[in-house]
């Protein structure tokens, strides 16, 4: 019997040498590497490497590529942090690979470019907070696709094929942003495991519903399920924003204006445009004051000519009373009394000339 059944898995290698490479399998778990070993068979078909230390570096990925008959990678419990683009591209053979109990963070959204053929894909157990609308696009035989245990808080799958996801154990935002996912999973024919268990952590008031039947609110949300853009924010600012949000649309729909002090803000800015054009026009102007003062406090007194001092000597004496005549000695005690020239005199003419003649004559 025995006999019968080797001679039958001979006949089978012979007739399909793809079955016998099927069987090519690379056990290397719990070796602590740290990256994928060399030496291995380059016809290795199930690559186990499951409780090691491999981070997946540049290098990690190019040494994979090489292995073009996988169907079976396990990279599971090592110290994975990013998968990026083309990490699996030459891998068109590959139905099963496992990145789960890792510390993944970031998905680029290339990573699964080029398995054609990947059925199952497991990414539980990770940090996984955000990923890309077109991550999974490309897989477009994934039938299988598990992201328990994760940071996830909305997610805009985009799986046609897919039979079986799995949710659960993530901090799920029944809000706006959560509208794809939920609508995706009751129309799709996709089976969400655990469905009593994946519940809504946010807000509070939908706790205890389920994703796949929380009554979200859809009065604040677009036709794409956006509070206020297309583009989703991380999960550590998705209820900060949504309360803002509904926050801004309620006083909006009130007609009153938004909240802020953006009005003390103009205000100031006002007062100090102000004051700085003030300062600079007196700075500008200072100088021009300042000589117009100088000139008027000094201005030179007008000279004038000879016949304009005897026309006003003549004004002058046209505007003194008529006195009647009486004789020569009054009218001149008249003019002398009228125009004394210097009052802080005594009105004596004090003169050696006059003084020596008169002595003589005396004498």
């Amino acid at each position: 019997m025995k006999i019968a059944w080797f001679m039958i898995w001979i006949g089978a290698v012979l007739l399909n040498p793809v079955t016998a490479e099927f069987n090519v399998i690379c056990e290397d778990t719990a070796k602590n590497y740290t990256s994928v070993p060399p030496g291995l068979k380059q016809n290795v078909t199930i690559l186990r490497l499951s409780n090691n230390k491999i981070t997946l570096n540049t290098n990690d990925t190019e040494y994979l590529h090489m292995f073009i008959n996988l169907t079976e990678l396990y990279l599971n419990a090592n110290v994975i942090t990013a998968l990026h683009n083309n990490s699996f591209c030459n891998l068109s053979k590959l139905t099963h690979l496992d990145v789960s109990n890792n510390s993944i963070s970031v998905i680029e959204p290339a990573t699964f470019i080029g398995l054609n053929k990947l059925a199952k894909l497991y990414l539980q157990h990770n940090k996984i907070s955000q990923l890309d609308s077109d991550t999974f696009v490309s897989l477009k035989s994934l039938t299988v696709l598990n992201l328990e245990n994760n940071l996830l808080g909305y997610l805009d799958a985009k799986v046609f094929n897919l039979t079986k996801i799995y949710l659960t154990k993530n901090p799920w935002n029944c809000s706006c942003s959560l509208l794809s996912l939920q609508n995706w999973l009751n129309i799709s024919n996709v089976t969400m495991e655990n469905e009593n268990t994946t519940m809504c952590e946010h807000p509070d008031t939908l706790k205890k519903y389920s994703i796949k039947t929380a009554p979200i609110q859809t009065l604040n949300c677009d036709a794409r399920g956006d509070s206020i853009s297309t583009a989703k924010p991380p999960f550590s600012l998705i209820n900060t924003r949504s309360t803002s949000i509904s926050t801004l649309r309620t006083s909006a729909n009130n007609n009153s204006p938004p909240l802020g002090k953006s009005w003390i803000f103009l205000v100031g800015v006002f007062v100090v445009v102000l004051c700085t054009s003030l300062l600079i026009l007196g700075a500008v102007k200072c100088p021009a004051w300042y000589r117009y003062l100088m000139s008027y406090n000094h201005r030179r007194l007008e000279e004038h000519g000879p016949d304009m001092f005897e026309e006003d000597f003549a004004t002058d004496m046209n505007t003194f009373p008529q006195i009647p005549y009486t004789n020569e000695g009054d009218s001149m005690v008249v003019f002398e009394q009228t125009h004394t020239f210097v009052p802080d005199e005594d009105g004596f003419i004090e003169d050696k000339y006059i003084d020596a003649h008169g002595l003589t004559e005396e004498i």
